[in-house]
């Protein structure tokens, strides 16, 4: 009897170790990082289209929806449609979700990792606050080992207010020896017709196609980029393979918009701006930034909550020298300690 139980006893313990090595390997490998294939939604294979023209795709992602087939809706049979780009395109989730459905390529300035407005930020924790910055600042919106997302601010301070009106008016992304840059013009009048997105590849202005794919691709060793219109003008979804998605809409302050937030913008500037909805993949469990620190596993917020601004301070911690410039009181990104673009490169 002893020894039955001892035999019991030793294939419990077998079975224990074996679970935990699953759970620690499906939630990182022993150094905060996570394994690329824990980037569940978009880890998939691609499969020729469905005779019916629906893509497809083989899930790769561990979990219910691993080795997985996952086929578009007929209601948007491709996940980028070129045609007309303010149709929906196929959203393809190999996450537990295990699903395809149809959403618009859109920045969702109320979704998780959005940075629109004044600026309004959605943290990865899903609680919502303001960052003013300064104007004229730059600020460090993420920063981890491998990544460095800075922001340059625009904005105001009208006669008898104590702060400045801010926009982010430009994104410098720095990765392994790269810096991506995507800026709003600054223009006198908007024209929806007319493209204000400027887009820069290691201080090289670069042009995003209107036609075809309608988008600009560098193919690196360490990575694959891509900048792909999702509309006719000002609107472009920014992927950079085992890091990161962006959707970025350019856009300005409408009359309406200033008259009823009493912004009282000088005439001669349409102030556009960036919105933006980040997506992550694989950022340590120590990341940093405005933005980034939200998505540490046991992130509190400190800000208050139901109050109409619930503002997050950190300037001193997140400033830095330029826009491309990974030195600040809190970075972690050990990439390049300075980006070799010139600051005059972007239109501020």
């Amino acid at each position: 009897m002893a020894t039955r139980k001892s035999s019991f006893f030793v294939a419990f313990l077998i079975l224990l170790v074996a679970m935990v090595a699953t759970v620690a390997q499906s939630q990182g490998n022993g150094n905060g990082k996570k394994f690329p294939y824990d980037a569940a939604s978009a880890n998939y294979r691609v499969l020729s289209p469905h005779p019916s023209g629906q893509e497809r795709a083989f899930c790769l992602a561990r979990g219910s929806c691993h080795f997985k087939t996952l086929i578009c809706p007929s209601e948007c049979k491709k996940r980028k449609p070129k045609r007309n780009r303010k149709e929906k395109g196929c959203f393809l989730d190999c996450s537990s979700k295990c699903e395809a459905t149809c959403k618009f390529r859109k920045a969702n300035c109320d979704g998780y990792g959005a940075v629109c407005y004044d600026p309004r930020f959605v943290g990865g924790d899903g609680v919502m606050f303001y960052f003013h910055g300064a104007k004229g600042g730059n600020f460090a919106m993420v920063s981890d080992d491998n990544l460095q997302i800075n922001a340059h601010f625009i904005g105001t301070r009208p006669q008898g207010r104590t702060r400045d009106f801010t926009w982010v008016q430009a994104l410098a992304v720095m990765f392994d020896t790269h810096t991506l840059v995507i800026a709003a013009s600054r223009v006198s009048h908007w024209d929806d017709k007319v493209d204000s997105l400027t887009l820069q590849w290691d201080g090289e202005a670069v042009m995003i196609p209107t036609d075809g794919e309608a988008e600009w691709r560098a193919n690196k060793e360490e990575r694959e980029v891509i900048v792909e219109r999702t509309d006719d003008a000002n609107s472009v979804r920014v992927t950079v393979s085992g890091l990161l998605e962006m959707d970025i809409k350019v856009r300005p302050i409408e009359e309406e918009e200033n008259r009823v937030h009493n912004y009282r913008l000088p005439e001669g500037d349409a102030f556009a701006h960036l919105e933006t909805q980040f997506k992550f993949k694989n950022l340590t469990d120590m990341v940093e930034g405005v933005l980034g620190k939200t998505y540490r596993p046991n992130y509190e917020s400190p800000v208050k909550r139901g109050v109409p601004m619930p503002v997050l301070g950190g300037e001193d911690r997140y400033r830095t020298p330029s826009l491309f410039s990974a030195s600040c009181m809190d970075c972690r990104f050990r990439g390049l300690s300075e980006i070799g673009v010139s600051e005059g490169a972007v239109d501020f």
